[in-house]
């Protein structure tokens, strides 16, 4: 077996006037959920072997607090995971095959529905990711990323 965590970013502040939705920081709340996501996820042994992150700011600030809870991990930013479909989300698990326990950090609706239609077969089947979501994935070592494939072994939010 191998597992997907997938982390929706933490809360992050309303653009201002000019800024891209790229460099969108956390908002205080948002800090503080991405704290919690980490120790949640330390408490659980759920400690990636490797994490892709979005090179979106809110990602990045999220994917740091978690990191200082659960420790160094290897991590790249994966700028495709940046309003990805469940499509090109898949697409980036099957890349990483090696890996045991792998972490995305990214967005909604892509994070969402990937989980849906891993777990169940239909992206229309998702219930929602709040901020700082954590879905957590087991899947068969040498299964590739289809519909129904997972079954979703936790899910948790702040």
């Amino acid at each position: 077996m191998r597992e997907l965590i997938l982390l929706r970013h933490a809360h992050a502040e309303p653009p201002i006037t000019g800024q891209s939705d790229m460099d969108r920081p956390l908002s205080a709340q948002g800090l503080a959920e991405a704290e919690a996501a980490g120790r949640w996820l330390k408490e659980h042994g759920w400690v990636p072997d490797c994490v892709l992150c979005s090179p979106a700011r809110r990602t990045r600030e999220t994917l740091e607090a978690v990191l200082a809870a659960i420790g160094y991990v290897e991590q790249r930013l994966e700028p495709a995971i940046y309003e990805a479909t469940p499509g090109t989300l898949a697409g980036l698990v099957d890349g990483q095959r090696d890996a045991e326990r792998l972490m995305m950090v990214g967005h909604n609706p892509g994070f969402e529905r990937l989980v849906a239609l891993m777990h169940s077969g239909q992206t229309s089947d998702y219930r929602g990711m709040p901020t700082a979501g954590v879905a957590v994935l087991s899947l068969p070592a040498d299964a590739i990323i289809e519909p129904g494939v997972a079954t979703l072994s936790a899910f948790w939010w702040p």
